[in-house]
């Protein structure tokens, strides 16, 4: 398990970027944490540290954000599960096909999709501790 204190949206998307080298091709990190905790930030650091093509911005009415890696690099998939409210819903959104894709899933409101998420999954809990503070944990997947 890592944990890390951030006190400013900055500080958390390099704590994101630092971690996105700890990554690996098919990982699936799952976020918790309330709105505005800061979940977007951390994916806009993963997206940083993996390199990947695009601007980052928060999935919710799209479902899913694809931002391309570079040759040889894994690509970001940046799901929004805020609005998903059972597994045919899950369905739709194209999740388990990500799956195969040999990408990184980043998944905001995971704790929607809870009994679907890969045994392996990471997960990243951002807790707010103040108003620019966070506690973040990171666990999971065999190597946090």
């Amino acid at each position: 398990m890592l944990t890390f204190d951030s006190h400013s949206p900055e500080q958390t998307e390099e704590i994101a970027k630092e971690f996105a080298k700890k990554l690996l091709p098919g990982d699936v990190v799952a976020f918790t944490g309330g709105m505005g905790a800061g979940k977007t930030a951390f994916t806009r650091g993963l997206a940083e540290g993996l390199q990947v093509s695009g601007e980052v911005a928060s999935p919710t009415f799209a479902l899913v954000n694809e931002y391309p890696g570079r040759p040889g690099r894994p690509s970001l998939y940046h799901f929004d599960m805020y609005r998903i409210t059972s597994s045919d819903d899950l369905y739709t959104t194209g999740f388990f096909d990500y799956l195969d894709e040999g990408g990184i899933l980043a998944v905001e409101w995971s704790e929607n999709i809870a009994n679907d998420l890969p045994d392996n999954t990471i997960t990243v809990d951002i807790a707010v501790t103040g108003e620019n503070d966070r506690h973040i944990t990171i666990k999971g997947g065999g190597r946090f």
